[in-house]
Order: structure tokens, then C-alpha cells, then sequence
């Protein structure tokens, strides 16, 4: 009877768990991470006209470096180069390397 009863229970549980698995998969929106990602792949950002929302989809630059972007575009002008980019604090040359691609004037 045990037997049975295990037997039963295992095979509920296989044919239940997939179920719950894919309804939850389908009711988790996409991270903010992927939409980044999608998003800087599709399109160059242009350093001197980009908003701090458009610069904040590039890897590694969160809300707080791309108010420094912005902020350093407004005190200095525009970027001659997206080397210049490394003038604003928080801004490394790998990080410019990681995105470049991604970057245009």
C-alpha cells in the first residue's frame, strides 16, 4: 500500500511541478539587467545629447554615473572624444571599452 501511495504521489508531483514552473516563468517580468542589455544592443548612444536614462542602459553605468555624465556635459560642454569620458568621475577606461561599441558622439 506504501508503494502505491509513493508511487502516486512521485508521479502527482512530476506532472504538477512543470506546470508551476512554466506559470511562474510566464508571470515574471524581464529584469532590468535584460531590457538593458536589448536595448544598448539595438541602438549607439550618442554621449553628448543622451539623457541619463538612455546612458544608465550601457554596462556598468547605474542612475548615479549617468547623472554624472549629464552633469559633466553641462559644466564642461560636449565630449570631443569618447575617450573624455574618463573626465568623469567613476568613469574608467574599461568601462568605456566594455560599451564601445556602443557609443557615439
Amino acid at each position: 500500500m506504501n508503494k502505491v501511495f509513493l508511487s502516486v504521489l512521485c508521479l502527482s508531483s512530476v506532472l504538477m511541478f512543470p506546470a508551476l514552473a512554466e506559470t511562474k516563468v510566464a508571470e515574471m517580468p524581464t529584469s532590468q539587467q535584460q531590457a538593458k542589455q536589448s536595448v544598448a544592443k539595438s541602438e549607439l548612444i550618442k554621449i553628448n545629447s543622451a539623457t541619463a536614462e538612455e546612458l544608465s542602459t550601457l554596462n556598468g553605468i547605474g542612475e548615479s554615473k549617468a547623472a554624472a555624465i549629464v552633469e559633466y556635459r553641462k559644466t564642461h560642454g560636449n565630449f570631443s572624444s569618447v575617450e573624455q569620458l574618463t573626465n568623469v568621475k567613476g568613469i574608467g577606461e574599461k568601462l568605456i571599452e566594455k560599451n564601445r561599441s556602443q557609443l557615439s558622439l
